[in-house]
């Protein structure tokens, strides 16, 4: 057995951390150790940075300084749960990755992909995600998901061009490279979400076991 990650990835409202549980469960049922984590986060350090991007705050945070807070975050993350969890043989299962970075701030705010993937190679070397899954859905279905959640995050109160910019660079970030993206609807009902991550579910421990 050898270790696996996959990254969850997809706008607001689109269910990852529902089917990140769904998904784990099904891997569990078949022997394989699994690990949940999140970005950013995923350790006490990286969970206060990433209070720091999702907090509103009356001082507006630069494009510039939210990349680095999340590659900082990164970083911390990969050193002390991905890169071991790895080494160990299990599989990892984060909900969002380096694709989210190039998403919001290269999508969202506009910032060149070309300055977002030095520092994806700085911090990555060369780790890059298995498989990723992609939860789409229309802005639109996703915003009024989030809003019906509760308060909405720094993020979260975005315009709608700002996340219509995110999904579409998600789709062409799967479009480019889709032996490593897998498109699931998530604007089914979660049963039919769930049925499509049953579908892939022989390729993913196919992976598992080589």
């Amino acid at each position: 057995m050898s270790g696996l990650f996959i990254t969850l990835e997809g706008p607001e409202g689109a269910g990852k951390s529902t089917n990140r549980e769904y998904l784990a469960e099904r891997l569990r049922e078949q022997g394989i150790d699994v690990l949940l984590t999140r970005e950013p986060g995923g350790t006490p350090l990286a969970e206060r940075i990433r209070e720091l991007l999702l907090t509103p705050s009356d001082e507006p945070m630069a494009a510039d300084t939210e990349l680095l807070l999340v590659f900082a975050a990164r970083a911390q993350h990969l050193a002390q749960v991905i890169h071991p969890a790895l080494a160990r043989g299990s599989v990892v299962l984060c909900d969002r990755f380096t694709d989210a970075t190039y998403a919001y701030q290269g999508g969202g705010r506009g910032l060149s992909e070309a300055r977002i993937a030095v520092l994806e190679e700085f911090v990555q070397a060369q780790l890059r995600p298995d498989l990723t899954l992609v939860f789409d859905l229309p802005v639109e279905v996703g915003l009024a998901r989030a809003i019906a959640r509760g308060r909405l995050d720094r993020f979260e109160q975005e315009a709608q061009t700002f996340f219509e910019s995110v999904r579409q660079t998600y789709l062409r970030r799967a479009s480019n490279e889709p032996a490593r993206y897998r498109i699931l609807d998530a604007a089914q009902t979660l049963t039919g979400v769930q049925a499509s991550i049953d579908q892939l579910l022989p390729d993913i421990l196919e992976r598992c076991r080589g």
